[in-house]
C-alpha cells in the first residue's frame, strides 16, 4: 500500500462510518475519518500515527485513546523545535517472532510536499544524515558562537556568474584553514566556481578547540552507519576507508530569517567522492532541507523520458520537477552537529529555505552560524587534477540527472562561472580505485585521461 506513505493535498471530505478505513481508501479518507474519532488532535500529528501504524486506522485509533491525547504537541510545517520519534506512535507488537533489530519502513513525502523530521532516530532512517543535538557542553557551544558572531561581521558575499548573470549569495561566509601556509596555498592554488578566494582565514581558537570533538563524533558516527546501513556493513565504493580529518572548514553567516542557500551539492573536487562532511550549527534554529536526485530514463527512441521512479503521472520529467519526489525538512537547533554522510552529494541536494519567520536566540539574536568541517585531500591538491584550456583546475562532478552513466564522475572547466569569463569545452572522465583515490597515468602522474 503506497498510498499512506505519502502526504495527500487535504481535502473536505465526509469522515466515513467507524470500523471502516482499514483498507485500500485513500489516505484523506482515512485522515478524516481519524479526524472525526478524534477531532482534538492536530492534522500533522494525525498523519504521524497513521504513518507508524502502516495505514491502520483502528490500531492508529488505539494507539491514541491508550495515551490520551497527552503531551501530543500540535506541529505546524513551519515551527521550529523537536519532535519525538515517530516510533513513539506504535502500539507494542505481539508478534514476539519479530528481530528486534526489524528495519523501519521507509517514509517518502509526496511531490510538492515536505517532511519535517526532528527527532535523531528518523534523520537516520530517512535521510543520508545523522543529527546529534546538545552535541558541545553548552558554555562551549557560546563560546564558539560569540567567536564566530564577531569573524562574522566581516563576512563577505561571494560573487559568481550564474546563467550570464553575475549574481552574489544570499548569505555571507569565510574560508578558515590550519596555517598561515595553508592560507597561502589557497589563495594561489584553490578555485572555487572558478575563482580564486580572497577571504582565507586562519582557524580561531574555539574552532580548534572544537575541531577533535567534532572528528571523533563523526568517525563514530560513519562507522556505525556503515555497521548498521549500508550493504554487507562495508563501506560505499569510492568512500575512504581512512578516518576522516578534518583540515578546513567554510563558515556562514545567515542573519534574518530570509537569508538562504538554494539547491545544491557540495563541490568534490578537493573533497574526492563519496566525501563525509561534519556541520555545526549555532545560533536561530533553521531548516535545512534534503532531496533525492531523480535521474531520467531513455525511451527506445533515445529521447528523454521521465523517470519511472517520478510521482509525477508521466506529466513532467524529474528534470523538470525536481521536486518529484518531495522534500525532507531536518530541523537544525541550536548547538546541533549534522553528519552529511557518503551517499549525500552524489545522490542528494541540499539547501537552507527561507523560512516565514524566526526565534530570535539569546545570544545570536537572528544570526545562525553554520560551521561545514572538511577534509581536504593530498590527492585532490590543484597540482594533480587536470586543468582546462583555461589553464583553470577542473571542477569534478557526477552525472545525476542521465541513467546513461548515472553515478560516474568527470573533470569540466569552471571558468565559464567567473564574471566576464568564458569557459571551454574541456571535458573528460574521472576514474578511480575502490577507495577513491585517482588513478593516475604511469608516466605523466596525472590523473588518467579517459574518452567515452
Amino acid at each position: 500500500m503506497k498510498s499512506f506513505l505519502t502526504r495527500p493535498k487535504r481535502k473536505l471530505s465526509p469522515a466515513p462510518e467507524a470500523g471502516l478505513g482499514d483498507g485500500d481508501e485513500p489516505t484523506d479518507v482515512k485522515l478524516a475519518l481519524l479526524s472525526s474519532l478524534h477531532p482534538a488532535v492536530e492534522q500533522e500529528t494525525l498523519l504521524d500515527i497513521l504513518l507508524a501504524h502502516d495505514g491502520c486506522v483502528s490500531q492508529a485509533s488505539t494507539a491514541l485513546q491508550q495515551q490520551q491525547h497527552a503531551h501530543i504537541s500540535s506541529r505546524k510545517s513551519g515551527a521550529i523545535g523537536y519532535q519525538r520519534s515517530l516510533k513513539q506512535y506504535a502500539l507494542p507488537s505481539n508478534d514476539t517472532s519479530s528481530s528486534p533489530e526489524k528495519k523501519t519502513k521507509k517514509l517518502k513525502s509526496k511531490r510538492g510536499s515536505t517532511l519535517h523530521l526532528y527527532d535523531p532516530a528518523d534523520v537516520a532512517e530517512h535521510t543520508p544524515c545523522t543529527i546529534i543535538h546538545n552535541f558541545l557542553p553548552a558554555e562551549d557551544a557560546n563560546d564558539l558562537l560569540r567567536e564566530l558572531l564577531k569573524e562574522a561581521e566581516s563576512f563577505e558575499k561571494i560573487t559568481f556568474k550564474l546563467f550570464d548573470n553575475v549574481v552574489s549569495s544570499p548569505h555571507t561566509s569565510s574560508f578558515f584553514v590550519e596555517s598561515y601556509e595553508a592560507m597561502q596555498t589557497q589563495k594561489a592554488d584553490y578555485y572555487y566556481n572558478g575563482a580564486k578566494l580572497t577571504d582565507v582565514r586562519r582557524i580561531t581558537p574555539q574552532l580548534a578547540k572544537v575541531k577533535p570533538i567534532v572528528q571523533e563524533a563523526v568517525n563514530r558516527e560513519v562507522q556505525h552507519r556503515i555497521a548498521t546501513r549500508y550493504p554487507g556493513g562495508k563501506k560505499l565504493k569510492y568512500q575512504s576507508p581512512h578516518a576522516w580529518v578534518p583540515n578546513s572548514a567554510f563558515v556562514n553567516c545567515y542573519k534574518g530569517a530570509q537569508e538562504s542557500v538554494g539547491w545544491h551539492s557540495d563541490q568534490l573536487t578537493y573533497l574526492g567522492p563519496r566525501a563525509v562532511i561534519g556541520s555545526v550549527s549555532l545560533g536561530v534554529a533553521r531548516e535545512f532541507r534534503v532531496r533525492r536526485v531523480l535521474p531520467k530514463d531513455k525511451d527506445k527512441d533515445g529521447n528523454e523520458a521521465p523517470s519511472s521512479s517520478s510521482s509525477s503521472g508521466g506529466v513532467k520529467t524529474a528534470e523538470d520537477d525536481p521536486d518529484a519526489e518531495g522534500q525532507i525538512a531536518i530541523h537544525l537547533p541550536h548547538n546541533s552537529l549534522l553528519v552529511m554522510h557518503a551517499e549525500m552529494q552524489e545522490e542528494w541536494k541540499h539547501c537552507i529555505a527561507p523560512a516565514p519567520s524566526i526565534d530570535p536566540h539569546p545570544v545570536a539574536g537572528v544570526r545562525r552560524i553554520n560551521i561545514t568541517y572538511r577534509d581536504y585531500r593530498q590527492r585532490f591538491h590543484p597540482r594533480h587534477t587536470p586543468r582546462c584550456r583555461c589553464g583553470i583546475p577542473c571542477v569534478l562532478r557526477v552525472v545525476q540527472r542521465k541513467r546513461d552513466n548515472y553515478g560516474r564522475y568527470f573533470w569540466m572547466c569552471h571558468a565559464s562561472n567567473v564574471p566576464g569569463k568564458e569557459g571551454c569545452s574541456f571535458f573528460q572522465w574521472a576514474e578511480f580505485d575502490d577507495d577513491g583515490n585517482p588513478i593516475y597515468d604511469k608516466d605523466s602522474k596525472e590523473p588518467a585521461a579517459l574518452t567515452g
